[in-house]
């Protein structure tokens, strides 16, 4: 497979953290009476922040503003990405093997820098992206392929020219939609099935091991 470009999603991805989000779901609902819908984590999944908190505002009728549900979220989860939350195994040598493949890379995330930023660099691997774009500099979330396309700008490179690694649908079929090739990165917190990450995604990236013994990349 011949590309110049990857672009990565974080959450479920590179890094293994999608299980905070489903402890912040939990606890937060639950401090205010409530379980976890079983479509809510998907719903917001590929929103921003402030677009989940909006959301979250509106579905449940609670009385925070926006900003401070933010907050409340922030401050829940920024001790785990400090702290707990690693990367998946083999995605350092994976980067480094593409940084040696003069393959450019960039993150494309609903997170928001202040949160994800520590523990890219806790991890190592911050240093080897090119550029880092986040849904909230496009105003939308990975239902429309913006952020995909903002980053393979910021590479200099052509959406054809580019593959994205993600973990949900929604972020495949819009990045297959504006002309990217993808690549889906199973996560069991996303208990997507293996059928669906087969009828959507060009490729399966069963460990970014596989990845490099493959010689997955130009």
């Amino acid at each position: 497979m011949n590309f110049k470009g990857a672009i990565f999603d974080l959450d479920g991805t590179l890094i293994d953290s999608a299980w905070v989000w489903e402890k912040i779901d939990h606890d937060f609902l639950g401090d205010r009476g409530l379980c976890v819908p079983p479509d809510y984590p998907e719903k917001i999944a590929h929103m921003g922040f402030e677009a989940s908190a909006k959301y979250t505002i509106e579905r449940f009728g609670f009385e925070e503003s926006v900003e401070q549900i933010m907050d409340i979220w922030t401050k829940m989860s920024e001790k785990e990405y400090r702290e707990n939350v690693m990367i998946k195994p083999y995605v350092r040598e994976y980067l480094d093997y593409l940084k040696r493949n003069n393959v450019k890379m960039a993150v494309a995330t609903a997170s928001f820098e202040g949160l994800f930023m520590p523990c890219l660099e806790k991890n190592g691997i911050a240093k080897y992206f090119d550029a880092i774009v986040t849904v909230g500099q496009t105003g939308k979330g990975k239902d429309c392929p913006d952020v995909y396309i903002l980053a393979a700008k910021k590479l200099g490179l052509k959406p054809c020219e580019c593959v994205v690694f993600e973990d949900l649908p929604t972020g495949i079929i819009t990045a297959k939609s504006a002309g990217f090739m993808t690549a889906f990165v199973p996560d069991d917190f996303t208990k997507v099935s293996r059928k669906t990450h087969e009828r959507e995604a060009d490729y399966i990236v069963d460990s970014y091991k596989t990845l490099i013994d493959k010689q997955f990349t130009v």
